[in-house]
């Protein structure tokens, strides 16, 4: 039997891209993972993350990466609620990843308030039999889940060192990060538009130009989900 795990990173933030990942193994493998140490990749320091993820690579049959730039969170985010549409988004990418894998059952960490709705909005996006438990938390649960969010997150990490690398130190990217927010309002001072890497559909974009378009400048905090 092959197991997958499926789980994303990103998706809160105003900078960079929403990462989707998936981990395919055997039953020994989630016994393996078990045995590395894998958790919550939220609760690991990034050293630990980088070291697990060679790990679960060298253990996994197959991994699968998917990530969703800005440009097109935007687009689906502009036509209609930002919650159900980027829910919608993420339960059609994880379905991709999940066809990718083809796994016998796989666990996914629900974006959706309703986790039975969340599995149905995947499940008919496929075209093959799977089965699928999808529950709240589930990188906290299942070490196959864990594994997950530990590619997603070592993936982000690494798109946002890009970005910085050219950018300068923009902080986490995340709307709750001071760091972030005076980058973006420095940004729309001297080019007045944002760059391909934020999503302008975002809360905090639209307050930063509206706010900076009638000349105030205030601190802002919070998250956009």
């Amino acid at each position: 039997m092959f197991i997958a795990g499926v789980d994303d990173a990103g998706r809160g933030c105003v900078i960079g891209p929403l990462v989707i990942a998936g981990v395919l193994v055997d039953e020994k493998g989630v016994k393996k993972l078990e045995k590395i140490g894998v958790k919550d990749s939220k609760i690991l320091s990034p050293e630990t993350r980088r070291r697990l993820y060679n790990c679960i690579s060298n253990i996994a049959v197959k991994t699968c990466v998917i990530k969703i730039p800005p440009k097109e969170i935007d687009k689906v985010v502009f036509f209609g609620g930002k919650l159900r549409k980027l829910n919608w988004l993420e339960a059609k990418i994880m379905a991709e990843v999940i066809s990718r894998l083809k796994p016998d059952i796989v666990y996914v960490d629900a974006s959706d308030v309703s986790v039975e709705r969340f599995k149905e909005n995947i499940k008919c996006m496929l075209n093959f039999e799977v089965k699928i438990i999808s529950e709240h938390n589930a990188d906290t649960k299942y070490p196959i889940v864990s594994a997950a969010s530990i590619i997603a997150k070592v993936e982000r990490d690494r798109e946002i060192e890009e970005l910085r690398e050219i950018y300068g130190d923009f902080g986490s990217g995340y709307p709750s990060d001071q760091r972030t927010i005076n980058f973006l309002i420095e940004w729309i001072k001297i080019h007045r538009e944002f760059p391909d890497f934020v999503r302008k559909s975002w809360k905090t974009a639209k307050e930063i130009i509206s706010k900076y378009s009638r000349g105030k400048q205030t601190k802002l905090y919070g998250n956009e989900i």
